[in-house]
């Protein structure tokens, strides 16, 4: 019988019922006379951290389902408070296998990159910081819920901040820019809240740092990210390489645009409206693009098939927008049900088809790599991982006809438009954190104004018409990773390069790309970014010529569409 998500059972973690039990296997394993006997004790603590971490993971996701539930709320808050103690007490295991006389064997039956996740593990934590952790959780979910909260007055309805984007996409101006100024009438309320609460993020996760040793955050933000085969400098080295070639051919879309759409210059309201006609929207309600969706993966794979069912009959899916729930998309894995688990905030635009196949791609890849029996594998380090997540986007190019009918290579155009127009913005993200961290004494109004700063080198065409705070150099308060996954950004523009390989690959030879795709998906996150680069047959975005290559090739296929007919 097939069990469904709200019948996954969720019972609160014992916190020294757990440090009991890892304690006692721990006393195991440095007994074991031998590599084999400590193998068998690493796979009873491996059921362990999994069913402490399915239990958080479901706290987690009913908690942003229905942020008011007060039930998941009081228990997410339990995981706030408790996850450094649980982190200290799972490094116990990683310094055991790390410090093992059998380590070599070990690492031939594990793989390298346990050991090197496990050395990041250790490196970035101490119980001298347990309660500077547990301060800058607190923090980040209060991000969160204040965003969560919104309950804007517009067009006769009480809308949140992901209800807005149809609105920022309407054909008429007014409409666009009334949405804004209403959107940014409430960031501009609390613009002083989110300063506090980013400035207060930021002096804590730098007092972490200098407690550990560290000469900033950057340094430790490195070693926490997992960023095993590269360093800041071939970061800087890339972002480099993005002012180069995008920046100027983003600038030419945007002009693009703005004569495309009959306007004399564009302002930043007009950004998400594509087309005079009025940008691509999927045809139908959720149940549609679900039912579409099942009718895509069917004909893309058997295991893309089988995926979705099993997605689908276990109710796996939890995509519509609604009160009090959290904003964005994510993708996560329910480890002790071998269960991935899609959120999203479905709003009737292009964006739901868009994030259906981003987030099935996370999704897809957990599904294929289930049969790998460490927990560190179940996703790859976050670079490596958005790779699947936008190569699954442009695979699903030839079934988009489905969900968008007449207008298909609208759709196409925009969202190929997209997917180089968000590389400066990316880069300008990780730009702007380097610079935070970097100097953690800045006051919230010079952060703001080292935003502008960057804003200018990479977004040259952003007008704001005069719209606080946006005009303030506040955009980025609406950039949750900012707040709650620091250094999380630059990981989407590495994998966009990755993504417009596969992409250009799977113009010539579907079956080819598609072959590396779901290789590079059943290995997981069993190697370091450069590593599963190679092993999908790709370049890596830090080699030279690499990125001009791809861009190029978008270039000439975006010149070869005459986008004023659309």
């Amino acid at each position: 019988m097939v069990t469904k998500f709200e019948d996954f059972k969720y019972d609160r973690p014992d916190l020294e019922q757990f440090e009991k039990t890892v304690d006692s296997l721990l006393k195991e394993f440095d007994a074991a006379d031998s590599a084999d006997a400590q193998v068998t004790v690493i796979d009873k603590l491996n059921t362990e951290f999994d069913h402490l971490d399915t239990m958080a993971t479901l706290a987690s996701i009913r908690s942003s389902i229905d942020t008011r539930d007060k039930f998941y709320d009081k228990e997410r808050d339990y995981f706030d408070e408790n996850d450094p103690s649980f982190t200290e007490i799972t490094n116990r295991y990683r310094k055991a296998i790390t410090t093992s006389k059998f380590r070599d064997e070990l690492e031939a039956r594990f793989g390298e990159q346990l050991f090197k996740l496990s050395d990041n593990a250790l490196k970035s934590f101490d119980p001298s910081v347990k309660t500077l952790l547990q301060k800058e959780n607190k923090l980040a979910t209060q991000y969160d819920k204040l965003l969560a909260s919104a309950e804007i007055e517009f067009d006769g309805k009480k809308l949140n901040l992901s209800e807005f984007t149809p609105y920022t996409q309407n054909p008429d101006r007014s409409v666009r820019k009334d949405a804004t100024l209403a959107v940014q009438g409430f960031m501009g309320e609390h613009l002083e809240e989110i300063d506090n609460i980013y400035d207060a993020l930021v002096k804590t996760r730098n007092e972490i740092a200098t407690t550990l040793g560290y000469k900033d955050f950057v340094e430790l933000g490195y070693i926490r990210m997992n960023r095993i085969d590269y360093d800041r400098k071939m970061v800087e080295k890339f972002r480099k390489q993005v002012e180069e070639y995008v920046v100027p051919i983003v600038t030419e879309l945007k002009q693009r645009q703005a004569e495309r759409i009959g306007l004399n210059s564009l302002k930043s309201y007009d950004g998400n409206f594509e087309f005079i006609t009025g940008n691509a929207a999927p045809k139908g309600k959720t149940k549609d693009i679900m039912k579409n969706g099942a009718a895509m993966y069917k004909e893309l794979s058997p295991e893309t098939d089988e995926f979705y069912t099993f997605m689908t009959e276990r109710n796996l899916f939890d995509v519509e927008a609604k009160k009090g729930k959290e904003g964005g998309g994510y993708c996560t894995m329910i480890a002790d049900y071998k269960a991935p688990f899609i959120f999203s905030n479905f709003n009737g635009t292009q964006g739901d088809v868009e994030v259906l196949t981003h987030e099935a791609g996370h999704a897809f890849q957990t599904y294929m790599s289930r049969h790998l029996t460490v927990p560190e594998y179940a996703f790859p380090t976050y670079e490596s991982a958005e790779i699947h997540s936008m190569s699954m986007e442009f695979f699903t190019y030839p079934w988009m006809e489905l969900f968008f009918k007449e207008d298909t290579d609208k759709f196409k155009f925009s969202h190929m438009a997209d997917s180089i127009s968000f590389l400066p913005y990316g880069v300008a993200v990780d730009e702007f954190q380097h610079v935070v961290y970097e100097n953690p004494e800045l006051t919230p109004e010079k952060r703001r104004q080292e935003w502008k700063k960057i804003e200018a080198k990479y977004l040259p065409h952003i007008d704001y018409d005069g719209i606080e705070p946006l005009e303030s150099g506040a955009f980025w308060h609406r950039q949750g990773h900012i707040f709650g996954a620091p250094f999380y950004y630059i990981d989407y523009t590495l994998a966009q390069v990755c993504a417009l390989q596969f992409w250009k690959r799977a113009k010539d030879d579907f079956n080819g790309a598609w072959a590396d795709y779901l290789a590079l998906c059943k290995v997981g996150g069993s190697l370091p970014f450069n590593s599963l680069v190679e092993l999908a047959n790709l370049k890596s975005p830090f080699e030279e010529g690499s990125l001009e290559t791809v861009i190029d090739e978008v270039h000439a296929y975006l010149n070869s569409i005459d986008d004023k007919k659309l």
